[in-house]
């Protein structure tokens, strides 16, 4: 493999420039908006800011995660160009190589496989095996369904299987899982949709009657036993809010 090419780990998610400037304002500002509302404070703003970092760190591994998705998607389609051009009549390596065209034309040429694939063209052109080049995407990508086709495809590659069959009935069976995923994840969008509204109900609430009965909750700011009661109030809304992910995070 050339050096000129850095591969990507679908593990980890790096901001770009304007990224980590857009989602550490985004941090700030919901730092900013929990202080106001549960402490009424700019000492308890900037407290909280070291809670940036984590901000950052989970919305890496949120952007991380998105990346693996539509990767899966995209490997799947592949998968299938690729046993429809072995049954064309193209060796294992020219089928993956013809299948570029089907993928800009059907992801857009910057898409994460069309980047995927010119890596694995380049490593061809260097002489990397192909079966090396899948099993480091496996890797790389953290991907099962990935992982399994590379470990099937060097089986078959040693063994002298029939990679046609293999191929194809390899993406019958990702394309049956993604099918899967695509009815959970439609049959729980509206719960996620009920989720994110939830969580914001209480600052509505907070800021409702906050501002309809003026000093309603001057108790609760700039003492001692407020402070308290807000900080406990604070991390079962918390403990609430992750809750919720983890029932709505459904995977395949």
């Amino acid at each position: 493999m050339s050096k000129n090419y850095s591969l990507p780990d679908y593990n980890e998610y790096r901001f770009r420039t304007r990224e980590l400037a857009l989602y550490a304002a985004e941090g700030f500002l919901l730092i900013a908006a929990v202080a106001y509302f549960f402490y009424r404070s700019w000492v308890a703003c900037a407290v909280l800011l070291p809670g940036l970092p984590l901000f950052l760190k989970r919305k890496r591994r949120e952007l991380a995660r998105r990346k693996r998705q539509e990767l899966s998607i995209q490997f799947k389609d592949l998968i299938l160009a690729v046993a429809a051009n072995q049954k064309a009549g193209y060796s294992v390596e020219n089928a993956f190589r013809e299948a570029y065209g089907d993928m800009a034309m059907l992801y857009g040429g910057q898409s994460v496989i069309c980047t995927e694939l010119r890596y694995l063209m380049a490593g061809l052109d260097n002489n990397v095996v192909l079966e090396q080049l899948l099993y480091g995407l496996g890797v790389r990508s953290g991907l099962p369904d990935v992982m399994q086709f590379a470990d099937v495809f060097l089986i078959a590659k040693k063994s002298g299987g029939n990679m046609t069959d293999i191929l194809a009935k390899t993406a019958e069976v990702i394309e049956q899982k993604t099918e899967t995923d695509k009815e959970i994840q439609l049959m729980i969008s509206g719960r996620k949709t009920e989720q994110k509204i939830m969580n914001a109900v209480p600052f509505f609430i907070i800021f409702y009657v906050g501002s309809t009965s003026k000093g309603f909750f001057d108790v609760l700011y700039h003492n001692l036993i407020g402070v308290i009661v807000m900080t406990a109030c604070l991390g079962f809304y918390l403990a609430s809010y992750m809750l919720s992910e983890k029932i709505v995070d459904i995977e395949v």
